[in-house]
Order: structure tokens, then C-alpha cells, then sequence
């Protein structure tokens, strides 16, 4: 009979046990060099914790508690704004003494009831159903491993077996010729009972060759305590794939970026290349969707039917609709307010859409031609080199190239309003607050201070003068200087 007897299974019918899950944050990150801690090292422009984070979130963990160490308040800072959506808890780890004294630090925070999923802050794409079928399989009594089997597994824990039956994970430092053969490793992700984990670990030692306190540790006084150890082996070496240097973190974010592609693709997305692809964000295509090469996806962007996105753009939190055309070098940032291309709108190229720019159906923006805070109605048309700034434009309207709304009066910003069928020239600057009717036509070169009524036509600019038989000057030799 065991000394310990693991907790009941819940009977059928009973809610699962909660689970709470930890996170270990401390190491520095050598290899990295860089002053950043390692977990906030980005990842698809997020940090390594906050993906597995995110992942806790999937769980709809009770809780997530953060073991940090070095950089402690740097990544603390970076994590607070997830508390409002996950119950977030902090402990350090110092000085930073091995995996299990990781874990001994997340103890108090830790309840009795749950299960505990324990995480890295360095394996950022850990998929949320393979860690809820390794919480099945720990079922809230056993203690249930992820493994993995690797061609080369040097540096990692061996996971030693009798039979079917997992007996230890010995680290490859202490592992002797026979266990060092083994490919079957330990991912280091683990879900367990707490209360066996809180026990387990008051019995951690450091005699190995590290001199440190293994997590790994627990596996043996599992076996000697009667409880079950399981196993479950991925095939998928992305999903356990940790970061220790720039050229893994390379790595792991062409493995990520690939698999984004494939799901496009597999859903209908034309990529012109799906190895010159980064998706930042969470990006949404309609049917009949074209991407061109190296194209930039960041925050949320929704593509609708048909819409065809050009070679080299940077799309943020924006959302284009169908049949819109978004030609090369085009760079939209919605930001916070986010930005909105109508259906069937030609975009670039080398077109810039910011904060606020809402584009109805139909509309022209053309090369180097630059939008913020303006809203542009159907079939309105910014073809070359023009700014508009803090304005409405109507639908039809024809603003010339060069032209500009002058928005800014060194201390506030004003809004220019520019109804239908307005006709603007070329090399025109609107000085805001300003108003041009229905109808009006602004002589090209103009710069217009006051509102034009509906149906006129504006100029304002300096009466042109020629001198006949003009002589240039010349330039004085260096002698006739002396």
C-alpha cells in the first residue's frame, strides 16, 4: 500500500477540478545578449510569456502565476495589462537555484484543489488542446507529462521508462551512456494535482551535478508513492520548441509564420509566396483573397472578398473591404481608432493611411499621398503627392496633386470639410478651419483661408509677372573676386 494516497477522481458527472497554472519567468537569458529578459523577447512583435499567457487564457485557467527573477519589474510591467482579463499573480525567484525551487517559489499562491500546468516562459507555442488532453490525462490524479522524441536530444532530460510505465527523468548531465541513448525527452510541461505537487516539492534536493533543485525531481517520488506517471508524446516539436538564442527565436518565427500561411491557404488565401509572410496579429480573409510577397499583418485586419493586396505593404488594424486593391509599398495603421478601405478602393502605390482614415467605396488614393482622420466618401479621388488631414471630403471630389489640407495652427488641429463634387488643382493648400461647397472649383496653386460658397470658383494666388528678353546673372570668376 502507498504512504500517500493521490486524491479520488472525480466522479462522473462532477465538475473537473480547476486549474491553476505556472509559469516560469526568471532566467536572464544569456546566450540571448541582450539587455531584455529572455520572455520578453518578441515573438510575431509579442513577447514569449505573453503567447503563453494567451495560452492560459485558452484553458480559462483560475489563475496564472508568473515566477519572475531576472528583469523581474521589467516583465511584471510588461504582463499588468493582461490582470484585467486573467487572474495574474507574481512571485521572484532569488536567487534563481533550478526548475523546482522555480515552482517552490508559486506554492502560496497555489490552491489545494486544482490541477497545475506547469509552463515556460521561453516555449511560446504550446497549443491549448494539447496541453487540455494532457489535464485530461493527469485526470486529477495522476501526474502527466509532455514528451517529445528528438533525434538529438542532448542537454535535455531523459525520460526513463519500465515498460509503458515512466519511472524517472533524469537530466542529461547526470544521465549515465544507457540513459543518454534515449531519445524520449521531457518537454518540460507537466500537469499534476497540486496537493501531490506541494508535497513533492518540500522534498526537492540539490545533490546532482548542477547543484540545483529539479523539478524533474518529482517524477521519482511519484513512483515511490504509488502514483501514476503518464506520458504523452507530441510529434510536433514547434508546440515544446524553447528559446535560448537569436537564431532559435529565428527560427521558431518562420515555423510560426509557416504554419499562419498554411491555414490561409488551406482556407482558400492566394499567397504569392508563403515563406515571405508575417502575420503579427490575427488577420481575416474573405474568399478569393490575393497576397503578394512580404506583406506585414499587424493587430486585427479583416480582407474581404477579393481583395487583392500588393507586394510589400504593412496592413495594421484595419479592416479593407471586398474587391478593394491595395497596390505595393502601401502602409495603412489604423491604431486605436483603426482604419477602413470601402469596397472596390484603389490604394497606393506608396500610399500611407493613419489613425482615422475611412475610405468609402470607390475611392482613389494614389502614390505618396498621405490620410489621417479624414473620411472620404464614394468615388472620391487623392491621386498624387497630396495630404488630407483632419477632413471630410465629399463624394466625387478631385484633390489635386500637391495639394494639402494645412490642419495644424502650431497649438490645435481643425477639420476641413470639402463637399461633393469639389474640384481642387494642383499645389493647393486649405487652411483649416475652412469649407468648400458643393460644386466648387479651387484654381490650381491656390491657398484658400476662407469658406467658398456652393458652385464657385476660388482662386487665390499672386498675379503672375514675365519680363521680356530676361538675362540670367552670371556667376564672377575667382579673379574678378580678388
Amino acid at each position: 500500500m502507498s504512504l500517500f494516497q493521490p486524491p479520488s477522481t472525480p466522479a462522473a458527472g462532477s465538475l473537473a477540478p480547476p486549474v491553476d497554472v505556472v509559469i516560469m519567468a526568471a532566467g536572464k537569458g544569456t546566450r540571448m545578449k541582450s539587455r531584455l529578459p529572455k520572455v520578453l523577447q518578441r515573438l510575431a512583435h509579442v513577447p514569449l510569456v505573453q503567447h503563453v499567457l494567451a495560452t492560459a487564457q485558452q484553458l480559462q485557467a483560475r489563475s496564472a502565476v508568473v515566477v519572475t527573477g531576472h528583469g523581474a519589474e521589467q516583465v511584471e510591467a510588461a504582463l499588468m495589462p493582461m490582470a484585467s482579463t486573467l487572474a495574474l499573480k507574481f512571485v521572484r525567484q532569488e536567487p534563481q537555484l533550478g526548475t523546482g525551487h522555480a515552482v517552490q517559489q508559486a506554492v502560496p499562491a497555489l490552491g489545494d484543489d486544482g490541477v497545475v500546468v506547469v509552463l515556460s516562459g521561453d516555449v511560446p507555442l504550446t497549443q491549448a488542446d494539447t496541453l487540455q488532453a494532457l489535464i485530461a490525462l493527469c485526470a486529477g490524479q495522476h501526474l502527466a507529462l509532455l514528451t517529445i522524441d528528438l533525434p538529438d536530444p542532448a542537454g535535455y532530460g531523459r525520460v526513463v521508462r519500465a515498460g509503458e510505465a515512466v519511472t524517472a527523468i533524469v537530466e542529461h548531465k547526470d544521465a549515465n551512456a544507457a540513459q543518454r541513448a534515449i531519445t524520449e525527452i521531457y518537454s518540460g510541461i507537466m500537469a499534476v494535482p497540486a496537493a501531490l505537487l506541494k508535497r513533492w516539492l518540500a522534498r526537492l534536493d540539490n545533490h546532482n551535478a548542477q547543484g540545483e533543485y529539479y523539478l524533474t525531481d518529482i517524477v521519482k517520488f511519484a513512483v515511490q508513492d504509488g502514483v501514476t506517471v503518464l506520458a504523452q508524446k507530441t510529434d510536433d516539436a514547434v508546440q515544446v520548441a524553447g528559446i535560448n538564442s537569436p537564431v532559435q527565436l529565428a527560427e521558431l518565427e518562420r515555423a510560426f509564420q509557416r504554419r499562419q500561411a498554411l491555414a490561409l491557404m488551406e482556407a482558400g488565401v492566394r499567397l504569392a509566396d508563403p515563406a515571405r509572410l508575417d502575420i503579427r496579429g490575427r488577420l481575416t480573409c474573405g474568399m478569393d483573397v490575393e497576397i503578394d510577397v512580404n506583406c506585414i499583418f499587424e493587430g486585427v485586419v479583416s480582407l474581404g472578398d477579393g481583395v487583392t493586396i500588393g507586394a510589400h505593404c504593412v496592413l495594421a488594424n484595419c479592416a479593407v473591404e471586398a474587391g478593394a486593391v491595395i497596390h505595393p509599398f502601401t502602409h495603412i495603421d489604423g491604431g486605436a481608432q483603426g482604419a477602413h478601405v470601402g469596397q472596390g478602393a484603389l490604394v497606393g502605390p506608396f500610399a500611407r493611411l493613419r489613425p482615422g482614415a475611412n475610405l468609402g467605396a470607390g475611392v482613389h488614393i494614389g502614390n505618396f499621398v498621405e490620410v489621417k482622420n479624414s473620411t472620404l466618401a464614394a468615388g472620391a479621388k487623392a491621386n498624387h503627392l497630396a495630404y488630407l488631414g483632419d477632413a471630410t471630403v465629399g463624394e466625387r471630389v478631385n484633390f489635386g496633386a500637391g495639394s494639402i489640407t494645412a490642419n495644424y495652427d502650431g497649438a490645435n488641429k481643425h477639420r476641413t470639410t470639402i463637399e461633393a463634387d469639389v474640384h481642387v488643382g494642383s499645389n493647393c493648400v486649405l487652411v483649416a478651419p475652412v469649407t468648400l461647397g458643393a460644386g466648387v472649383t479651387v484654381g490650381g496653386g491656390s491657398t484658400i483661408t476662407k469658406d467658398v460658397p456652393a458652385g464657385a470658383l476660388s482662386v487665390a494666388r499672386g498675379k503672375q509677372v514675365t519680363i521680356a528678353n530676361w538675362t540670367r546673372p552670371e556667376k564672377k570668376s575667382k579673379q574678378s573676386i580678388s
